[in-house]
């Protein structure tokens, strides 16, 4: 599976576009809004830069990104008003694979432009770009760029790690999708290894964008402890495994296809992060935490149900599996995921872990 050419959230604004389902991704980001605020104005205050370059990374094409870069011009420029110094310009990088639907973007730039010019005599000048590649690389010239941003990003492996399947094809986690308890120990060997080559290319690509003292806030699902199944990120690609698996038990679909299916998702630990962050040397960690995401409810205080999770996960992989299966089975898949759910969450309460990093350049 070639995850760069083909993995995009789900594009548009109809009912089961990533715009329509990702109020719990919105929700996290108000969350660390404090964070974020915090750190680009320290930044501000230690450099003063005439123009300043931000990027968001994985920034998909609903409103959350313009959300975010919204908050941060706002932050720098009253810190300006408090210093009495006039604002830099802003120079705002959206990246994303080549797939994703930038024209979504687009098409919400003069909503954005007057959003930050609103009430303002003097605005600071504002250039957004589109970066279209992945962030396993180099994206940005050297010292380019200030600030960077990501959030639920950084998860999604560069690829499904090989390793997972023999030198026949044949998977070596059998029934699953991710890592279980039932996974041998290969499986999350894998994953693992996966990740820190990952990481590790995105620590260096950074490192040679960013100024010196440059900043990175990074948000991303992990786990809560060195077990691979802790936490509710686990559970979510279990109860599709089983969604999967009923499928197959129906002669809906075929077992050698769905065996062939693996996602490329890692949620690493706190301590996986601190210790690469450590070994590269090419960053200081200014903060490092966990926290849960628990049970969401909409801006009219609905209550998740299986439905709408599941409507959240099909936004993030109808791309690949209908690449996989076709898209015949999505209505069908994510009708029988939605009712797992809910059985699941009858028994207690899905809370998803996500781990909130910010880096300064050494």
């Amino acid at each position: 599976m070639d995850v760069e050419r083909l993995f995009h959230m789900k594009e548009g604004r109809g009912e089961t576009s990533y715009a329509r389902n990702s109020s719990n991704q919105r929700k996290a980001l108000e969350m660390v809004k404090h964070t974020t605020v915090d750190t680009i104005t320290a930044l501000y205050l230690s450099t003063t830069p005439g123009s300043m370059g931000i990027a968001d990374l994985g920034c998909s094409s609903g409103p959350n990104t313009f959300s975010v870069l919204g908050n941060l011009i706002e932050a720098v420029e009253e810190k300006c008003r408090n210093i009495q110094r006039p604002p830099p310009e802003f120079r705002l990088f959206l990246n994303d694979l080549p797939t994703n639907d930038f024209n979504s973007i687009f098409l919400a730039l003069p909503e954005f432009y007057d959003k930050v010019k609103r009430g303002k005599s003097s605005p600071a000048a504002v250039y957004v770009a589109a970066v279209a590649g992945s962030f396993y690389g180099r994206l940005f010239p050297s010292k380019s760029l200030h600030f960077v941003h990501s959030s639920f990003s950084l998860h999604w492996l560069s690829k499904v790690p090989p390793e997972l399947f023999d030198q026949t094809g044949k998977s070596l986690n059998k029934g699953k999708i991710y890592i279980s308890e039932s996974s041998p120990k290969q499986v999350a060997e894998a994953y693992s290894l996966q990740f820190h080559k990952d990481f590790t290319v995105f620590l260096e690509s950074r490192s040679e964008e960013l100024i010196s003292r440059g900043r990175m806030v990074l948000m991303f699902l992990g786990r809560p402890s060195k077990s691979h199944t802790s936490g509710g990120n686990a559970i979510y690609w279990e109860v599709l495994a089983e969604a999967f698996a009923r499928m197959v038990s129906l002669g809906e679909l075929e077992e050698e296809k769905v065996e062939s299916y693996k996602t490329h998702f890692y949620a690493p630990s706190i301590d996986e992060i601190e210790e690469m962050v450590q070994m590269e040397g090419l960053f200081a960690i200014d903060r490092l935490d966990t926290f849960e995401m628990g049970t969401n409810y909409d801006d009219d205080g609905v209550m998740d149900d299986g439905k709408s999770m599941a409507a959240a996960v099909r936004a993030i992989q109808e791309t690949l599996i209908t690449h996989h299966f076709g898209g015949g089975i999505l209505d069908r898949l994510f009708e029988t995921y939605a009712e797992l759910l809910d059985e699941e969450m009858a028994k207690e309460e899905i809370k998803a872990s996500a781990l909130l990093l910010v880096l300064r350049k050494l």
